[in-house]
């Protein structure tokens, strides 16, 4: 058996995730103990007991997200004796690779907690509220997005529409001014897309309108020590495995803006032996996704105290 683990990006935070975790294992409860000390304040009581609408606002989303993946893992490595260097590779989908790099011993905890803070409000504040989005393509292919997106350029006048996320065949993800993404959706079917739909996202991440944001990521992240992971880190800007503390600095900086090449990843894994894949987090979503990319990976969440006598 060869394993990877995955961890999950936004869109799969929900309240109450991670509560059954915390109030079973110790190991757990010390994870959001210390982000809620690392960020002056009670993200588990968001997390467990605060609205939805307030947990998804990106600042929110991003770092609790993350204690949740790494409060399910330190669960599993307290109840099943992991030892995480035999596992292969790790990735996650964009703000997942942080959780990914914390896992890996990377980044500490209180530092993982503040850069992803830091990331959802520089993302946020990057582009005016109204004034960008993202949509799902569903049922297109990569080429026939790019030809979509060539077509779009040229009628809103170099407005930006850019990919944002290769999820896996027949599911990409575009990203750049409403306007243009609007006409994306509009044109979507002439482009062999089944269906187009906005997603309902606080702003246009991964695309160039989120400069500003990478400026600022590159100044924190300049400022963060960093360790040689335990486990090589498939990137989302490469697809490829990465153990360089520099590169991996430089390639979180490039993440921002550029597209996250989830399906290209899992190809690399299923391509270099890895028969398994844990999802890491809650949800399903990176469970669902692997399965449409490989027939050769068998794929399972790990979101439940029950779920990880899965681990082997």
């Amino acid at each position: 058996m060869s394993i990877l683990y995955v961890f999950p990006g936004q869109g799969s935070q929900v309240i109450g995730m991670g509560k059954l975790f915390a109030e079973s294992f110790k190991a757990s409860k010390d994870v959001f103990d210390e982000v809620d000390d690392a960020l002056s304040e009670k993200l588990s009581k968001l997390i467990w007991e605060g609205a939805q609408d307030e947990l998804t606002m990106t600042k929110n989303a991003q770092p609790a997200l993350m204690a949740v993946s790494i409060a399910i893992l330190k669960a599993i490595e307290s109840e099943r004796g992991l030892d995480l260097s035999k596992i292969k590779y790790v990735a996650g989908h964009s703000l997942g690779e942080y959780s990914a790099l914390a896992a890996t011993e990377v980044f500490s905890l209180k530092d993982t907690s503040q850069l992803l803070r830091l990331r959802g409000e520089s993302m946020q504040s990057s582009v005016a509220i109204g004034g960008g989005a993202m949509a799902a393509l569903l049922g297109a292919t990569y080429n026939q997005t790019e030809n979509l997106i060539s077509k779009v350029n040229d009628l809103s006048g170099g407005l930006v529409c850019s990919i944002a996320n290769d999820n896996a065949p027949g599911q990409i993800v575009i990203s750049g001014h409403r306007i243009a993404i609007e006409l994306a959706i509009d044109h979507a079917k002439e482009f062999g897309a089944r269906k187009a739909v906005i997603l309902p996202v606080s702003a246009p991440f991964h695309c160039s309108l989120m400069n500003n944001a990478a400026d600022k990521m590159k100044e924190a992240l300049s400022e963060i020590k960093m360790h040689t992971p335990k486990v090589p880190v498939i990137t989302n800007v490469t697809a490829k495995p990465e153990v360089d503390t520099e590169v991996i600095r430089s390639l979180l900086v490039d993440q921002v803006t550029s597209m996250v090449r989830w399906s290209e990843s899992i190809t690399y894994a299923d391509e270099n032996g890895i028969t398994d894949a844990f999802e890491i987090g809650s949800g399903k979503v990176l469970t669902g996704l692997i399965k449409r990319i490989s027939s050769n990976i068998n794929s399972q969440s790990i979101n439940e105290p029950h779920d990880i006598d899965n681990i082997n």
